[in-house]
């Protein structure tokens, strides 16, 4: 069963956060570097998507954890496994690695969770960060006109990652964390020259991100012009992740619902973080949150982001069986 016919049906649970989850094995450089990269020139502490090629053991005991909790979807730990990105590292050449490596450890968990219960089919979705560069906007505040990247660059890089990903087991590709849209729709470019090239295609999710009280992304849009910017693409789903707690969410979501022909999802953090970067939303505050957007039935696709752990999945799983999925005309490029 394909993961469009399942959504006909149900809400499907993403699972929460990565690197929160990761945070708590307390890795050191030489965890980081493992055996592979022993000598690498540069430091590589914090780049947790190499964990795919030294530690893949703890990738897949996480994806587990989320779907032990209710999980419907697990993402890939590839957000930043762009070769824009991996150069800061030094590690341009080893993003091929990176991405179907993490594809193949997501997928495995998928398969022996499906093969345990065949009536709840897990899905893996390829996730594609925004990388650390911005296409609308200038770095240097005093010369606006200057831009340190390309489209064309994104979309070379985003077509290398797209491959890897497909190639490696996922069932969708997740354009997520658009602070923006230049960038994501280097992306969606890059994903159709691969799918025109290889042949094969998978459906396309895309989650933007409101930066802050404004209701805007980074480069100035409001979740309706976001919406109107992409709403061209062949897309699975649109939706919100990151940056805003559930609360905060409400009613860009509910513009969403409004305007959308897409199915919609959110994955919101777990709360705002601290004085110290920390999340202290507990599973059933956000829980009480996320209710809510069940409750007027905004949404088709449901999970955490940033501070989010297999706990908070628990309780948004177990809320999101309780209700129906946004009605829509369900649009994929399957």
């Amino acid at each position: 069963m394909t993961i469009t016919e399942v959504l006909k049906s149900r809400i499907l649970v993403l699972d929460g956060a990565m690197g929160t989850m990761i945070q708590k094995y307390k890795l050191s450089e030489e965890d980081f570097r493992g055996t592979r990269f022993a000598n690498h020139s540069l430091p590589l502490k914090g780049n947790n998507d190499l964990l795919a090629l030294t530690q893949p053991h703890i990738l897949k005991a996480i994806h587990a954890e989320y779907f032990e909790a209710g999980a419907d979807i697990a993402e890939t730990n590839t957000f930043s496994s762009t070769r824009i990105a991996q150069a800061d590292y030094g590690l341009k050449e080893s993003v091929y690695d990176l991405n179907f490596e993490s594809a193949r450890i997501a997928k495995e968990v998928a398969i022996e969770f499906t093969k345990k219960n065949p009536e709840k089919p897990r899905f893996v979705a390829g996730s594609i960060g925004p990388t650390n560069r911005t296409a609308s906007i200038s770095p240097d505040v005093n010369n606006p006109g200057f831009r340190g990247i390309t489209f064309e660059e994104l979309k070379v890089s985003y077509v290398e990652q797209a491959q890897a990903l497909v190639e490696g087991g996922v069932d969708i590709l997740l354009v997520e964390t658009v602070f923006d849209t230049l960038n994501a729709k280097a992306a969606l470019f890059g994903i159709q020259e691969y799918f025109d090239q290889s042949g094969k295609s998978v459906p396309i999710m895309v989650s933007g991100t409101i930066t802050d009280a404004s209701g805007r992304t980074l480069s100035g849009q409001t979740t309706e012009a976001f919406h109107i910017s992409l709403a061209h693409a062949p897309l699975m789903s649109i939706g919100l992740n990151c940056a805003l707690g559930a609360k905060d969410m409400h009613p860009y979501l509910q513009v969403l619902n409004k305007e959308s022909n897409f199915l919609v999802s959110a994955h919101p953090n777990a709360g705002l973080p601290n004085e110290f970067g920390a999340y202290d939303e507990t599973p059933e505050i956000m829980g009480k949150q996320i209710e809510s957007f069940l409750q007027e039935g905004l949404l088709n696709i449901v999970g955490g982001c940033c501070g989010t752990t297999p706990e908070h999945i628990k309780v948004i799983a177990d809320l999101a069986a309780q209700y129906s999925p946004r009605k829509v005309n369900i649009n994929s490029n399957e």
